[in-house]
This record gives C-alpha cells, structure tokens and sequence, in this order.
C-alpha cells in the first residue's frame, strides 16, 4: 500500500507557504502571456508544414479536433490549479489523489515531455536562424548546422545554434522569475504581431482553389495529422506549475490558462487557413519554415525575412516557459524526496533552484543538438496526452474524495468532460506511431527503475 500513499493538500499548502524561497512575483497577464508563450512556437511555424502534408487544407479541422482534446483537460487544470496552487502541475495533483506511484510516473513522464520540448524548439528555431541568417548571406559550418544524418547528402554532426540557444535560455531562467516572465512578455508581443502580419499580408492572396480537395487524406489524414499537431497546443499546462510564484493563484491561474488556449486556437485556425489557400499543400514537402514559404508565395520577401525573425524570437518563448516549467515539477518532485535534495535548493540571490535549473538545461541542450526533430516531436505528444489523462483522472477522484474542498474554479460538467477529456486523448495516442508507443514504455521502465531502486525509500512520506 505504500506504493499508493498520498500527500494530503493541507500538508502540500503548507510546504507552499514555508519559506522556500520562491518569489511570488507572476499576475494574470504575466500568466496568460507564459501560456501563449509556450503554445504558439514550433507547432505553427514548423509542424504546419508537416501537418498540411498529412491533412492536406484539412489540417484546420485537425486543429480543432486537437484543441477539444486540450479544452477538455484544461478545465480540469483549472481547478486543480486554482485549488491547490503548489508547484509541480499534475505531479502534485496525481500525489494528492491517486498515489505516489502515479505521482512518480506522471512526473518523470513531464520531465520528459518538458525537456523534449525544450529540445525539439531549439531545432526548429536553429532552422528559422540559418534561414534569417541566409538572408544577409551568411551561413554556418554544414557540420554544425543540423543533428547527425538530418541533411541528405552532408555530413552534419551538431547543431550548435540549438545547444547554444538554450544554453541562453538557461542562464536567463536562473537569473530569476521576474526577469524572465519580462522577456518573455515582449517575445510573445513580436510573435502575435508577426501571426496578424501573415493574416493580414496572406489573405488577399489566397486562392480557394487550393483548398479542394479539402480532405485529400481523408479523416484518417486528419485524425493523425491531430496527434502530430498536438504539440503545437503544448504549454497551456505548464501555466500550472508557476502556481507557488502566482500573486493571486485562485484568481489568476484558471485565466492563465483557459485565456491562453483559446487565444491560441483561433490564431491557428485562421492562420493555417490561409497557408493552405495560399500554397498548395503538397508544396510544404520538405520546408522548415513553412509561414515564410507562404510569404514568398505572396510575393512579399520583405515580410518572410521579418516572420522568420519573429519566429527566431517567438519560439525563444516556448524554449523558455517549458525548461521553466520542468524546473519547478523537478523542484516539486525534489521536495518530496524523489529526487536529491540538491535539486530543490534554492540560490539565495536569484530565488531560482539554481543547480536543478543547470542540469535539465544542460541535458536537454545535448539532446536538441543531436536527435532529430520528428523523433522529438511523437514523443512529447504521447507524454503530454498521458498527463492529460491523469489530471482528469484526479479531479474525478478528488471530487469523490473532497467534495467539500472550496474551489475557486470547478471544472462543469462532471463527470462528463473529464471523461470527455480522457477519451479524446486515448484516441490521440492510438494514432501515434508504434516506434512512439515502444520509446515511451522504455523510458517509463527506466523511470520505474529509479523510483523503486531509489525513490520509494527516500521519499518524504517514507522517512515520515
């Protein structure tokens, strides 16, 4: 029974209020601008072009079909983080009603998740560099532009511009809360002025021919290209794991991050409208960086160099709100004990658990500079849909054990939408490659291997 031991939320609120050195410093602007941040980078600045050669002009409806999937978690992230505004997401959701075995797994599933992301960015922002750089006729050493075996006919070794960007990312996150929720405020502002530039400069040259067939794939296209595009909704949950910095958590959390995914939806679907109708689909093949693609189409060159630009900065954002948000589940799951104590310390100028942040910086840099972009991308998906599961899976289980918990935002419709919720996900995941399904079990099984070899016994619950 020990492997199901739960933390009760009055001794997680408590731990929360302690003095841990955390500066709460975030408002809901603050919040709702970490949620856009993280949403809107590579999922539509690079995976459009994949998704649109699955889908064909379909992708919009695989949009929304992958947005329903999220709303419907994110509703039940609303309430857990307005109720329980600890660090650490669903970690500590899933510690607080289902067990410390599903709190461990869900955990190092984020970790993940988190850093994969982090990863995958830093590729494709590496790609809309040397893009923006061509531009001005400089370009890179072939060796150090690219993963080993991602450029036909070249030999790549490294991709140092991915390694080096988030390094940066790193050193800012380290620096402190404050600090980087201001970048990233003026980052998210360059990015949606890029999106209404696109909008605005492509929709006159959109040709409605280029939209028929509109399903060429038909619905199997669509469902898959969804469980690709997904990651394009990534990050509205890494909103939660802010939750001990918040000012106003009860308040501002669930605006943060309903406000952001909504913002988000509609951005997509309008923009990936007018790629399709601008470009055939089948001329994304082989683009990584399809909104430039589609501004050179329109005959405006001027306006592809600043997309890339605002892409270069935009993505930046999502590199930045997601390596800070597997800082804090690592600094929750630290905490508790299952991890090293040294990874929940925290520097005593910079308010910021300062190794924790160096050593998921460092790994997952490596990891971004080596590992291709598609591997990257089906494993963050099959991570995030898992956690989605999960958080609807406890707020099921919390309404039952805690009806009378005051709430600050209850999620409507229970039990529907959380079920709901998990159904859509399952669907997702089983549209996921196999190759996706067989590297998620592996690193579940390591994971496994560390909590019982190491985990179980050092846990705070276990000591206690």
């Amino acid at each position: 029974m020990s492997l199901l031991r739960t933390k009760s939320i009055e001794s997680m609120l408590a731990d929360s209020s302690a003095s841990n050195g955390l500066s709460k410093a975030l408002g809901p602007l603050d919040l709702t601008f970490l949620g856009v941040g993280a949403i809107i980078g590579t999922g539509i600045f690079v995976l459009t072009g994949t998704g649109a050669l699955t889908a064909g002009p379909a992708l919009t409806l695989s949009f929304v079909i992958a947005a329903i999937a999220c709303g419907l978690s994110a509703l039940a992230y609303a309430e857990f983080a307005s109720s329980v505004p600890v660090a650490g997401s669903i970690y500590t959701y899933s510690y607080a009603t289902l067990g410390e075995i599903f709190a461990w797994i869900i955990g190092w599933d984020l970790l993940l998740e988190y850093g994969l992301a982090v990863s995958a960015v830093a590729t494709g922002w590496s790609g809309y560099l040397q893009s923006l750089l061509q531009s001005f006729d400089i370009a890179l050493p072939v060796a150090l532009t690219a993963a080993p075996g991602m450029v036909p006919n070249a030999q790549t070794l490294f991709n140092l511009p991915a390694f080096l960007i988030v390094m940066a990312i790193t050193t800012l996150i380290s620096l402190g809360v404050k600090k980087s929720t201001r970048v990233n405020n003026i980052m998210v502002s360059i990015k949606l002025a890029v999106l209404v530039l696109v909008i605005v400069l492509g929709v006159s040259h959109v040709q409605p021919g280029n939209w028929h067939p509109y399903l060429p794939m038909g619905w199997d296209g669509v469902f898959s290209a969804a469980a690709v595009i997904f990651f394009a909704f990534l990050g509205f949950d890494a909103v939660s794991s802010a939750a001990e910095e918040v000012r106003n958590p009860k308040r501002d959390l669930p605006i943060g991050i309903i406000g952001s995914l909504l913002l988000c939806t509609a951005l997509y679907v309008v923009v990936t409208a007018i790629m399709t109708g601008v470009v055939p689909w089948q001329h994304f093949e082989g683009s990584a960086h399809p909104v430039s693609l589609v501004l050179q189409a329109a005959g405006q060159p001027w306006a592809a160099a600043f997309v890339d630009l605002g892409a270069v900065l935009g993505m930046t954002t999502v590199m930045l709100v997601m390596a800070y948000g597997q800082t804090r589940i690592l600094f929750a799951m630290s905490r508790d004990g299952l991890m090293p104590a040294a990874l929940s310390r925290v520097h005593p100028r910079f308010k910021t658990p300062f190794l924790n942040t160096w050593v998921v910086g460092l790994t997952f840099g490596l990891i971004g500079a080596l590992v291709p972009l598609n591997v990257l991308a089906e494993l963050i998906n099959i991570g995030t849909l898992a956690a989605f599961i999960m958080v609807s899976v406890a707020v099921l289980v919390l309404r039952r054990t805690r009806p009378d918990m005051p709430r600050a935002f209850r999620c409507p419709g229970v039990p529907a939408i959380p079920l709901l919720a998990i159904g859509a996900c399952l669907f997702l995941m089983v549209n996921l490659q196999s190759l996706t399904w067989i590297a998620f079990g592996i690193w579940l099984i390591i994971g496994l291997t560390i909590y019982f070899g190491y985990s179980r016994r050092r846990a705070t619950l276990a000591r206690q």
